[in-house]
């Protein structure tokens, strides 16, 4: 199943080669976000602060590719027995944007993540996350964005949907900016 997948998403990634390559060039294809947030499990059981960073490029004006590194502090409910703990998750996203208003300022985005979550809380496995948010930009390269992801766990033994209503929502704002 999740071989599929991964054979699907290559796929498709070779169906954009054709308009990435003919795409114009970007005045400021690279982006650097600071964000916080915060993520519950599936029953709001629980509670977590995190920070994250992401770089991202663009190969249009729309398309954009990013790695995204997270780390994530918990003092509710750590490893069963309370205290706390630390996780992390590093993961690659492939968004796409809809420039709004007269010079594009507010920008929507759908698209998804995969990567590995990690840590004392959570079982190291790989995730896989649809996403969406909103950039509202203040100047020409600084903007504000919001983000919420539900990511999805490919823990080893359990099936498909058991590993979709395991998942954890995350949920996630901050500063960016363009170069």
């Amino acid at each position: 199943m999740f071989r599929n997948g991964l054979v699907l998403g290559a796929l498709g990634a070779m169906l954009l080669v054709p308009a990435i390559a003919s795409a114009d060039i970007v005045e400021r294809p690279f982006e650097v976000t600071l964000g916080a947030g915060a993520s519950h499990g599936p029953d709001l059981d629980g509670f977590t602060a995190s920070a994250e960073v992401n770089l991202g490029y663009y190969f249009t004006d729309k398309l954009e590719l990013s790695i995204r590194q997270s780390l994530t502090y918990s003092d509710i409910g750590a490893t069963g027995g309370g205290g706390s703990a630390w996780d992390g998750s590093t993961r690659v996203a492939f968004d796409i944007h809809f420039p709004m208003g007269d010079h594009g300022q507010i920008q929507p985005f759908i698209g998804g993540n995969i990567g590995y979550v990690y840590g004392e809380t959570v079982n190291d496995t790989w995730e896989a996350a649809p996403e969406a948010g909103v950039k509202f930009y203040v100047t020409n390269t600084t903007f504000i964005y919001l983000l919420v992801e539900y990511q999805f766990f490919f823990d080893h033994g359990s099936d498909a949907s058991s590993a979709f209503s395991d998942g954890q929502f995350l949920y996630s704002a901050g500063i960016g900016f363009r170069f």
